[in-house]
């Protein structure tokens, strides 16, 4: 799950930036701010590849979404692509950094130097993408000291002195649930605005301060849910099909299942009426249903 603090004005649907000199206050919704993230990553490997121009329904079936919301979204950023030929992959992706604030690139502190956060350190994708790491902190003076993916890991003592002296624009916090709030409030007293926490924990901050919370377990939770949905779907619909095959009425029912399984009857002929009137038609208290 990630969850976003929203700053006053309701930043949470708005991207709220100053660019290259260049005041950003658009109404842009969360999910077309999501899906410009995908579309610029999709963009960098075009660019990698020496692709430059590609067309909405490329660029659509790359991102995994319809070329129609593709379009829409990338409305929002202004007059971008030519008709009949495509987009400029290097300005379009210019133009996306720009909406995104990672023009100027972020220099990122991590807090937290243990299995997640040597992971997150050393993952290469940061870098190239505009995020570099200029710090690592923790308490364990086993870990003090230590180097981390070319950084040597200082006490969170030093944090607020440190803050100074990096000068982060964003910090990520992988510590323990007990120690997340305290370690905010130090990041907070030191003047970080933005912070990303893998913790759980709903962190209290200033209504200037942004907040992202990743909890990794509800996003296991969520696919766990989407497997079970999938397959009590697989099991239903064999059943359903036999039922109709033998002439029953299945009665539409109030359950993502029954609502898929009764939009596709809609689909369906009619099923031949006989003589004996034992085929089942569909009545105003049901629907017949088939795969």
């Amino acid at each position: 799950m990630t969850e976003q603090h929203e700053t006053p004005g309701g930043v949470s649907g708005r991207a709220l930036n100053s660019v290259s000199g260049k005041s950003i206050n658009k109404d842009i919704p969360q999910a077309t701010v999501t899906r410009l993230a995908t579309y610029l990553r999709v963009l960098a490997v075009l660019a990698d590849e020496g692709v430059l121009i590609v067309s909405s329904e490329e660029l659509a079936v790359a991102a995994g979404v319809g070329s129609a919301k593709l379009r829409k979204d990338l409305s929002f950023l202004g007059p971008n692509g030519v008709r009949g030929v495509g987009y400029d992959v290097a300005k379009l992706r210019n133009r996306i950094e720009d909406v995104l604030g990672l023009a100027d690139g972020h220099r990122v502190i991590l807090v937290g130097a243990g299995n997640l956060g040597r992971a997150l350190a050393g993952y290469g994708g940061f870098s190239r993408r505009g995020f570099t790491m200029v710090g690592i902190f923790d308490n364990d003076p086993a870990v003090i000291g230590a180097s981390v993916a070319g950084l040597r890991v200082l006490d969170t003592a030093r944090l607020r002195a440190a803050v100074a002296e990096l000068a982060p624009t964003i910090a990520v916090v992988t510590v323990p649930d007990s120690a997340a709030q305290g370690v905010c409030d130090e990041l907070v007293a030191a003047g970080v605005q933005c912070i990303l926490s893998f913790s759980p924990v709903s962190l209290a901050v200033p209504a200037t301060v942004e907040v992202r919370r990743v909890d990794l377990a509800v996003e296991l939770q969520m696919l766990s849910f989407e497997r079970a949905r999938s397959a009590e779907l697989e099991a239903a619909e064999p059943a359903a099909a036999e039922r109709v095959a033998a002439g029953e009425t299945v009665h539409a029912v109030s359950t993502p299942i029954g609502r898929r399984m009764a939009g596709r009857a809609a689909h369906q002929p009619a099923p031949r009426k006989t003589t004996s009137h034992s085929a089942t038609e569909p009545t105003s208290k049901g629907s017949v249903v088939a795969p």
